[in-house]
């Protein structure tokens, strides 16, 4: 019995390595293919030249925070895949029995938006491994503030937004470095979902996806308790049609 077992363990460990060198296979020849239809210096580049791109010293620093206490914990102080987020975001849906978080860092989720998101696009197995690959060099060539300044600007955040400044200005009537604590952690939850979030039809759960970054925030150190109650009862609704109108024309 026991040597039937131990053969049934050798032969899911070899099963499994097959499987997994698989996987990292496909994902490999998904990432080579990526960079040779355009090298990541061109991608990174053409966001850059784009409307809804700024700088990080442009962004405002509670969004910085909020970003990193919600999506990406230890974004400035980890280089490479974050193994701990994976199994913790593991654990925890395996106790809701359902998917409430992801292991993906600031540089996958940018990888993502950069090669694998956009009309025709599919994004299956082999572009979540290749998107790993793509940080990698991402990390080694951009410095995290770039990687975050990427990622602002990448994202969609509903309502026909694209950027983080386009959010800012069309939501709020202000531009990216002037949002308070209460519009940052609402800009930086919408990414998540933005069909669901976005404010002019998801309101409510955009607020429940922002009291979660505020609280996250706190518990971060990013916030007093002061500044936390503050931004709790802060009114974040979104700008009247017309008022958002002449914000995007400022």
């Amino acid at each position: 019995m026991l040597k039937l077992l131990r053969r049934l363990l050798i032969l899911t460990a070899v099963i499994l390595f097959v499987c997994v060198g698989s996987i990292l296979n496909t994902g490999w020849a998904r990432y080579r293919r990526a960079i040779e239809e355009m090298p990541l210096k061109t991608a990174v580049d053409a966001v850059r030249a784009s409307r809804n791109y700024v700088p990080f010293d442009q962004i405002d620093r509670d969004y910085v925070n909020a970003v990193v206490a919600v999506e990406d914990k230890r974004f400035f102080s980890r280089s490479g895949f974050d193994y701990a987020a994976l199994v913790r975001a593991m654990i925890n849906n395996f106790r809701q029995g359902k998917a409430i978080e992801g292991g993906s860092t600031i540089p996958q989720q940018t990888a993502k938006n950069l090669y694998f998101i956009g009309r025709g696009k599919t994004r299956g197995v082999p572009e979540k491994v290749a998107e790993v690959f793509l940080m990698y060099d991402m990390e080694e060539q951009y410095t995290k503030q770039d990687i975050l300044a990427l990622y602002a600007a990448l994202n969609y955040y509903g309502d026909g937004y694209w950027g983080l400044d386009h959010a800012s200005r069309g939501y709020y009537g202000v531009p990216s470095s002037d949002l308070t604590i209460a519009q940052s952690a609402m800009l930086a939850g919408i990414p998540n979902a933005p069909s669901v979030y976005q404010l002019s039809s998801g309101y409510d759960l955009a607020l429940s996806r922002q009291r979660r970054v505020l609280s996250n925030m706190r518990r971060e150190g990013y916030l007093s308790e002061e500044d936390y109650q503050e931004a709790l009862n802060e009114d974040v609704h979104a700008r009247s049609g017309e008022e958002s109108s002449d914000a995007l024309l400022q």
